[in-house]
């Protein structure tokens, strides 16, 4: 029989499928080839990477196959993973996105960290406080923290009501619902005091986005991503804006581009906040930046 070029792969069994796809997505430079194809046919047999394993054997039905070649073209269009199957994991959160939230990434977590050490310096995470999230997107950041600090109340911004809606979802998803969410930029609509004020700004410069991967430029939202010039524009509205609404001893913790440590803790000192030596990332870049203000 001559092959069906309508689509993408022949019908074969659950792991013949599986290597067939992962090749593909290595032609293309993939380099998750052989997780992202894990992760499309499980969520095309609405089956578990258990399942997918005792299963491996069977035959893929055409329906199955059809269904599977969907996915895996929008995989090969780099559409990212996660908005194929509708949501990220973050700090073991399940987070629901749409096309105007970020796709949470693993380096964010480092924020979260950050934050937490500068909480636990001051007191129990069992205290009442107030946090704000600049920037909620999905409301990962908030949403996070909210998770291991049992008293807190959260404020998440965004510029973006659809942002908003996704985070507010998230919420109540979560069942995390000591959360409010405000559309404004940044922290322009918010009162303090506040004990910790939280953010993943746009950084990327506006001439670098072109050179992004794909998964990023085409398919994460400008918004997010758009630092201006030289990426600092959010650090400097944040540095206008956040020490007035940190109360004595508060805590301001941001994520930070690669090469801007320094240009962003000399905004933040200039705006009376100390800063505290960053956090790295697992890969040793320096990727959360605290700034604190004196009690």
């Amino acid at each position: 029989m001559g092959r069906n070029t309508a689509t993408i792969l022949d019908p074969q069994s659950v792991a013949e499928t599986r290597r067939v796809l992962a090749a593909k997505f290595r032609a293309v430079g993939i380099e998750s080839a052989d997780l992202d194809a894990r992760i499309l046919i499980g969520q095309a047999l609405g089956a578990d990477q258990t399942a997918l394993a005792s299963d491996s054997t069977r035959s893929i039905t055409p329906a199955e196959q059809a269904m599977i070649d969907a996915l895996a073209r929008r995989r090969l269009n780099r559409e990212p993973i996660a908005r194929i199957v509708g949501q990220k994991e973050f700090w073991s959160l399940p987070l629901r996105l749409n096309s105007a939230t970020l796709v949470p990434r693993p380096e964010t977590e480092t924020v979260v960290e950050a934050a937490l050490a500068a909480i636990d310096a001051r007191g129990s995470r069992s205290r009442p406080l107030r946090i704000a999230d600049l920037g909620t997107g999905s409301g990962a950041l908030a949403l996070a923290l909210l998770s291991e600090l049992p008293h807190a109340f959260a404020v998440g911004t965004d510029l973006s009501i659809d942002a908003l809606v996704a985070a507010r979802a998230n919420a109540r998803r979560l069942n995390l619902n000591r959360a409010a969410f405000v559309a404004c930029d940044m922290a322009q609509a918010l009162h303090g005091p506040f004990d910790l004020i939280v953010s993943n700004p746009p950084y990327i410069a506006s001439d670098d986005i072109a050179g992004l991967d794909p998964e990023v430029r085409v398919y994460d939202p400008r918004l997010a991503l758009d630092g201006g010039q030289n990426g600092l524009d959010a650090y400097r509205a944040i540095a206008a804006t956040v020490p007035a609404l940190l109360a004595p001893g508060g805590a301001l913790v941001v994520e930070l581009g690669i090469g801007q440590m320094e240009p962003v803790t000399a905004l933040f000192a200039a705006a009376g906040l100390a800063p505290v030596p960053p956090r790295p990332d697992l890969n040793g870049v320096p990727r959360a930046l605290v700034g604190m203000k004196r009690a």
